[in-house]
């Protein structure tokens, strides 16, 4: 089985480190060395305004960028992305973003100073009211089979390089109605991995109703928000939902689908689609 979509946008800084360690099991110690992924804070600009700073694995970073723009609502469509540029600085990376100037005036309404982290969805909004979700319901997904899901998951754990490295990233990928994984990229924090896979099938042009989104993680609200937003009409996870994003994907027309692993799954919405 040949790899998944590969990356086109070059790694900016290592993806892991070596640390030296001390190993403790039943009364015994033992010096080692450990891989641990690395967390680049990465700030966002949009026609030099400052949007937003996220905790990001330094690779597909463009991916990233046009992923985020499009999922948070910055701009309407890829095609109002005008260029995407890294450079390096001293305290991490800055991507610099020229968009549209139609979607400057929205921009600055939603502007944030957001510290992002790996672990939440909802860091920097604020207010409650921006959790009010205006993504326009998904009518496009595929009649999927249980055997092609856990086909699929069985090649996003296969691929997830950097997590067999460092046991520490999520993944997020991309697989066609009979399962075969055609992208897939990696990411300490799920959201982000979520963007990088949005951002490529942006770039490469994938038909988003003819395939389905898997994560290696928890199905969070935002994760559904983003799988909406980019027209993707079936999320699987391989652990749980919350009870927030199960309601969220039953409004949005998403098939939302919780526990992929060991030949068994959980459809919590829209489990029409989901057929064998």
């Amino acid at each position: 089985m040949n790899a998944p979509l590969p990356p086109e946008q070059s790694i900016i800084g290592a993806t892991s480190c070596v640390f030296p360690v001390e190993r403790m099991r039943a009364g015994a110690r033992s010096t080692a060395c450990d891989d641990l992924a690395e967390e680049t804070p990465v700030a966002i600009e949009y026609n030099g305004i400052a949007y937003a700073t996220m905790l990001a694995t330094p690779a597909d970073l463009e991916d990233f960028v046009r992923g985020f723009s499009l999922t948070e609502g910055v701009v309407r469509a890829p095609r109002d992305i005008y260029d995407i540029e890294i450079d390096s600085h001293r305290d991490g990376l800055v991507a610099r973003v020229e968009i549209a100037s139609a979607c400057i005036s929205g921009l600055r309404e939603r502007r944030r100073a957001m510290a992002g982290r790996t672990g939440c969805g909802i860091c920097g909004i604020e207010s409650l009211q921006q959790l009010r979700c205006d993504t326009a319901v998904v009518t496009r997904a595929p009649q999927l089979g249980i055997q092609a899901a856990h086909r699929a998951a069985r090649q996003l754990y296969e691929h997830q390089s950097l997590h067999h490295i460092t046991g520490a990233t999520h993944a997020a990928g991309w697989a066609n109605a009979a399962g075969v994984l055609l992208a897939l990229r990696e990411d300490v924090g799920r959201h982000n991995a979520l963007d990088k896979l949005i951002g490529a099938l942006h770039r490469s042009g994938a038909d988003r109703a003819t395939g389905f989104a898997l994560v290696s993680s928890r199905a969070s609200y935002e994760l559904v928000q983003k799988a909406a937003a980019a027209g993707i009409g079936v999320l699987a996870a391989m652990s749980a939902p919350t009870a927030r994003a199960v309601r969220l994907a039953g409004d949005l027309g998403v098939t939302l689908i919780g526990f992929l692993r060991d030949e068994s799954c959980v459809a919590y919405s829209h489990a029409q689609r989901i057929i064998g």
